[in-house]
């Protein structure tokens, strides 16, 4: 019987700005290649001020995954950051 793999944690934290948002999805894809399908769940609960740069950098870290083969969920998100997520259609992925 195969035994599910545990999920890939990706931790985001401090402050993200649009010119951050190329190296973290290079980073999450440098991390995840060679892995099977699975799941990532991004740790979002040490993120600084929740703005429009961290909705983008987050809808393409979801991008990146998925076009990788993966899912990919947020954890930990504050009131704002859902709210944000929220208006910009990502909410489903709250977890």
């Amino acid at each position: 019987m195969d035994t599910p793999q545990p999920p890939f944690v990706l931790y985001v934290s401090g402050r993200i700005t649009r010119a951050d948002v190329p190296g973290l999805c290079a980073d999450l894809e440098r991390r995840l290649v060679g892995l099977g399908p699975g799941e990532v769940v991004c740790d979002v609960g040490s993120l600084g001020q929740a703005d429009l740069a961290v909705v983008e950098a987050l809808a393409r870290l979801r991008l990146t995954a998925v076009r990788l083969g993966h899912t990919l969920r947020f954890r930990g998100a504050g009131r704002e950051l859902r709210l944000l997520l929220t208006l910009g259609g990502l909410d489903g992925l709250l977890c």
